[in-house]
């Protein structure tokens, strides 16, 4: 990917914060590196500038007005959309790092990082690299589902689909308040309050796919 006519880097940021593209387009504009082209506000708006690219590397908040990175970055790869993207995180949640790694993200950082951090970051993904931080690669791959066992699996399995207490307690032969003991347990392992909680959970992770898992 080339970069701009005089030799700079061409940055498109998305982002739906006003005050944070305004601080990091005066960033950008004051870095000799690059140009920055242009800014949006909505997941729409950056797919159809991925589209008909006029920009060599993108700069992607996390929270849209309309869409959230998972869900850019998931449509990207339904469309066959292509480029260099550095998600631009206020929330320190390894879970959205690990996410990102997942769909392919090339640099990472955090809102809070020292400016010299972002354009580090830039500067490597601009010319081809992959810079995130720290990860332990091999837990790259854990969900919450990851964690439980196999009959754990199986009871959020059926209570995805629909059963009640009183059903699991009858077709599994214990007692229902064995089944809200083992419902209790399985609510901890997620980290949700819920059975509606946990079933969305469950939901999201298998529209994942397999690799969710794994």
């Amino acid at each position: 990917m080339r970069g701009a006519p005089e030799g700079r880097f061409r940055v498109l940021i998305a982002e739906r914060n006003p005050l944070v593209v305004a601080a990091l387009g005066d960033m950008i504009k004051n870095d000799a590196r690059f140009e920055l082209v242009a800014s949006v506000q909505s997941g729409g708006a950056f797919l159809a500038a991925v589209a008909e690219p006029k920009f060599d590397l993108a700069v992607l908040g996390w929270k849209l007005s309309d869409m959230n990175g998972a869900e850019v970055l998931e449509e990207m790869r339904q469309r066959g959309l292509h480029t260099r993207i550095v998600i631009f995180s206020n929330d320190h949640d390894i879970a959205i790092l690990k996410q990102c790694v997942r769909l392919g993200v090339q640099g990472y950082c955090y809102q809070f990082d020292d400016p010299a951090i972002l354009f580090d970051t830039l500067v490597a993904v601009a010319h081809g690299r992959i810079c995130i931080p720290y990860l332990d690669v091999s837990k790259i791959n854990d969900t919450p589902l990851s964690r439980l066992t196999t009959r754990e699996r199986e009871l959020l399995a059926v209570l995805a689909d629909g059963w009640t207490n009183l059903q699991i307690a009858a077709r599994t032969g214990i007692s229902e308040n064995t089944v809200k003991y083992h419902l209790k347990n399985l609510y901890d392992k997620l980290e949700v309050r819920n059975r509606a909680m946990a079933v969305a959970l469950y939901a999201t992770e298998k529209s994942r796919g397999p690799q969710a898992n794994s």
